[in-house]
């Protein structure tokens, strides 16, 4: 494998400026450019969709612009940042299936809810049970239809998870590679700078939600502490697979289902299916992203493809 072209010190700093650059940007519309507030919600989310998608353009060309690139073909280009085309089925349908078992209890739990749901509504049974499917479809038509125009939606299941996997994993990984540093120490010292930027939170909470300090830091602490734990796990898949869109469908995924289910007070199945979920998970997490799955060589790569090292 190539050896880096970047200093460490310039790695960090690019790095810091890159999640200093992801949040400050977000204020700028009127602390800098002195806009008026938005009239809406909506329109506000707009803003900082357009804000965030500028921080992130910014980001892939330093990224560019600092890395040992010898050539500027498109595909090379978007090749080190792990967009590609092949492998993509293995790139998507097993990063899913593999972090699908860290929410087995919740699947469960879900599954569970739906068919009481479905019994007291809709009487699920005999006679009835085409009239029920009707109204499942009918009900997930509606649900599919509610994401499209809730702005919402859009900041949690498309504009955040891809700008936020194209900074913080896709620009960021490949600077701290190149730069020398050890492939574990990457995937657990990345996602630092990926917690810090959602410190601004912080903030948020205490002057616009009027929640007191002790709240506001507890909430915030839980976000930090989840954002971590989610980034080691994103950053591992990066770096194993050389594919963004794996880190993508698992941060999309880990958005829809919020936080693993642990327990049940009624279902003690849940807690047993959690257990199950997770040693399913750490028995396959290196065998589901072995790097050979998911590229079509691994010899001769460059400083920002570790896993060409890491089979």
């Amino acid at each position: 494998m190539e050896e880096g072209g970047v200093s460490k010190p310039v790695a960090v700093i690019a790095c810091t400026v890159m999640a200093f650059l992801y949040v400050a940007i977000l204020y700028a519309p009127t602390l800098i450019l002195r806009l008026p507030p938005p009239a809406s919600f909506k329109s506000f989310m707009i803003r900082r969709f357009i804000c965030a998608v500028v921080s992130s353009v910014v980001s892939v060309i330093v990224c560019a612009l600092i890395l040992p690139i010898k050539s500027w073909e498109i595909s090379y280009l978007l090749g080190v940042y792990g967009i590609r085309s092949d492998h993509i089925w293995q790139a998507v349908v097993f990063p899913i299936s593999l972090t699908s078992l860290m929410y087995a209890g919740s699947l469960v739990l879900k599954y569970l809810s739906l068919l009481n749901s479905l019994n007291e509504r809709w009487n699920c049974s005999g006679d009835h049970s085409f009239n029920c499917i009707k109204n499942v479809l009918q009900k997930f038509i509606d649900w599919m239809f509610s994401i499209g125009s809730n702005v919402s939606a859009w900041r949690n299941y498309f504009v955040a998870p891809l700008t936020e996997e194209l900074v913080f994993r896709a620009c960021m990984i490949p600077l701290l590679l190149c730069g020398g540093f050890r492939t574990y120490s990457v995937v657990f010292f990345c996602p630092i700078f990926f917690s810090l930027a959602h410190l601004n939170h912080l903030f948020e909470f205490y002057t616009q939600q009027n929640c007191s300090l002790l709240k506001a830091f507890m909430v915030v602490g839980l976000q930090v502490g989840y954002t971590v734990v989610f980034g080691w796990y994103a950053s591992f898949l990066f770096i194993r697979t050389g594919h963004l869109i794996a880190p993508l469908v698992a941060h999309i995924f880990c958005n829809i289902m919020g936080l693993p289910v642990l327990y049940s007070r009624r279902k003690g199945i849940v807690s047993v299916t959690f257990i199950a979920g997770m040693i399913g998970f750490l028995w396959l997490l290196f065998p589901l992203t072995h790097p050979d799955m998911y590229n079509g060589r691994t010899e001769n790569c460059r400083c920002w493809h570790r896993y060409c090292a890491w089979n």
